[in-house]
């Protein structure tokens, strides 16, 4: 096997087990969520009223689907779950561009409101492609190439949790009412 084909690999892996496990937490927690998480869809306003419950009873499911089948190691699913990230970026981009920046991303951590973002595109367009590669290739199940995989794909996921988070802290009424210098530690 040709060593660019086994990086492939490995970055493969490594986008499926952080996008696996990104798309597996943000759907459960859309799920016990579900009654808010409505009206996070119905704020992007994107959708006819009639298709907004729909959507966010359908949405939560196939992210967990998604992230199950990457987890697993099942290629294919870099498809679907680089279409969800380029739609989520889409739906994103959209409402920034209409001046509607102020309303939740809906990511999964309800108890944590994140506002629209560029970074938050952005993040959704790179997550897109690293977990392209897994379409392609994957290391076999078991090698040191996806135990490698897959401890970079926990710290890709976890280093996309703590991002977020950072954020979704820097954006609420506290960090925003603070001075520069107070920021900064002065």
């Amino acid at each position: 096997m040709p060593v660019w084909f086994s990086a492939l690999a490995i970055l493969g892996g490594v986008g499926a087990v952080g996008n696996g496990l990104g798309f597996l937490t943000a759907g459960i927690a859309k799920l016990r969520a579900r009654g808010t998480f409505a009206g996070v869809v119905a704020n992007y306003r994107l959708l006819p009223g009639s298709l907004v419950r729909p959507m966010a009873a359908m949405l939560p499911l196939a992210e967990i689907a998604v992230g199950a089948l990457l987890i697993a190691g099942v290629g294919a699913a870099a498809l679907p779950a680089a279409a969800l990230l380029l739609l989520f970026a889409g739906a994103m981009a959209v409402n920034i561009g209409r001046g509607r920046s102020h309303i939740d991303c809906g990511c999964g951590r309800s108890e944590l409101r994140q506002p629209l973002s560029r970074m938050l595109v952005i993040r959704n367009l790179v997550l897109a492609a690293l977990v392209l590669p897994a379409f392609w290739a994957l290391p076999p199940a078991g090698s040191a190439a996806w135990m490698l995989a897959m401890a970079g794909g926990v710290a890709l996921h976890l280093l996309t949790v703590l991002v977020n988070m950072l954020a979704a802290l820097a954006a609420m009424p506290l960090a925003a009412s603070m001075l520069p210098s107070e920021r900064n530690g002065r």
